[in-house]
């Protein structure tokens, strides 16, 4: 079984990845090229460097084959980060003292800046609405960040100020004590219709810019893994779930089967794409997902409800998820603050469309 794995230390980016039977053979800087999204020349200078291991064995070729059931370790030196410069972008702000700011997002914006996202992002706009006031522990690139929604996600955000709210929040969130509810509207509906969901989540074994629900490693694996001190691979990730609405039928399905389902999501924990990776793992898929949903779905819509389906989505052109509610002790003042944000307009006429179904 292959999987992926990514460590950030002080200094280095370290990339796992264990080679399966169907890998044996090929050439080291191919492969590694591969998943690791790095150019073969980048991964030809770390092997030539020594930043390459084989089951904890230096390797010195580029040109070295692959052997199945070995695991191949990547170290990546850090690169020289530019400092994100404020900019005047407009915030939706919902609450703000001189500890922390809570801020309704806007789809399409990243939170913090990184490789392909440098500026526009919610850093870029707090840099400029907040000067120097930012809580430093996130680091240059993260100053006050907390928690994270995806780019096309849309909803709300606490960001801390000083150090000591983003501590106490940062634990609040480790502790489970955060309210944090999303809605989603999603194919199909959820069996049953309400639950809890408890996987391990980590990077997708053959595609690293995807998350997966990982299987546990079975007996041998877990040997093998524990001979060389390794740990089990992903995160616990856990998702409570209730089916709100749905709309349409199904062609074909069970009287009730719904064609679209409107999907309350509560999370304990707050792992990469952690709803969207778990609704697709219950066969909900969210609608507009073309990561984690299928993106043919509806093209060859043959039903009046399918056909009308596929014309909303055409002009929907991201995840339908929003973070709508979020509520937690201020780590000064300990006072409750709970926060709701409304469907923003796209997903405000995609429901208005569902309800036509």
């Amino acid at each position: 079984m292959k999987q992926f794995g990514i460590k950030n230390t002080s200094m280095n980016t370290v990339l796992e990845m264990m080679a399966g039977e169907d890998d044996a053979g090929k050439r080291l800087d191919k492969w590694l090229s591969e998943w690791s999204e790095l150019s073969r020349s980048r991964i030809k200078s770390l092997v030539e460097s020594g930043q390459v291991y084989a089951d904890g064995v230096k390797l010195t070729k580029p040109t070295a084959k692959i052997k199945a059931e070995t695991e191949y370790t990547i170290t990546v030196p850090p690169t020289t980060q530019a400092l994100p410069e404020a900019q005047d972008i407009p915030l939706d702000i919902l609450f703000e003292d001189e500890h922390l700011i809570v801020v309704n997002k806007a789809a399409g914006m990243t939170v913090h800046p990184a490789p392909g996202n440098w500026s526009s992002t919610l850093v870029n706009a707090l840099l400029h609405h907040c000067g120097d006031s930012l809580s430093g522990i996130g680091g240059v690139a993260r100053p006050g960040i907390v928690h994270r929604i995806d780019k096309d996600t849309s909803g709300i955000l606490v960001v801390a100020k000083d150090d000591k709210t983003h501590q106490d929040l940062s634990s609040q969130f480790a502790a489970h004590k955060v309210e944090r509810i999303y809605i989603c509207f999603a194919r199909h509906a959820p069996n049953p219709r309400a639950g809890r969901i408890e996987t391990r989540i980590g990077r997708h074994p053959k595609d690293r810019k995807k998350m997966a629900v990982l299987k546990d490693p079975d007996a041998y694996q877990a040997l093998r893994m524990a001979e060389r001190g390794a740990k089990w691979p992903g995160k616990i990730a856990v998702s409570n779930y209730t089916f709100l609405k749905g709309y349409g039928q199904q062609k074909g399905g069970s009287i009730g089967a719904p064609l679209v389902s409107k999907i309350e999501c509560r999370l304990e924990t707050g792992r990469t794409h952690q709803i969207r990776v778990h609704m697709a793992h219950l066969g909900c898929p969210l609608l507009g997902d073309s990561t984690y949903g299928k993106t043919g779905a509806f093209k060859t819509a043959n039903s009046e409800s399918e056909i009308l389906l596929r014309d909303t989505l055409s002009g929907f052109n991201r995840q339908a998820l929003h973070a709508q509610s979020l509520g937690f002790e201020h780590p000064i003042s300990k006072r409750v603050l709970a926060f709701d944000s409304p469907f923003p307009e796209d997903i405000r006429m995609l429901e208005e469309q569902l309800s036509k179904l």
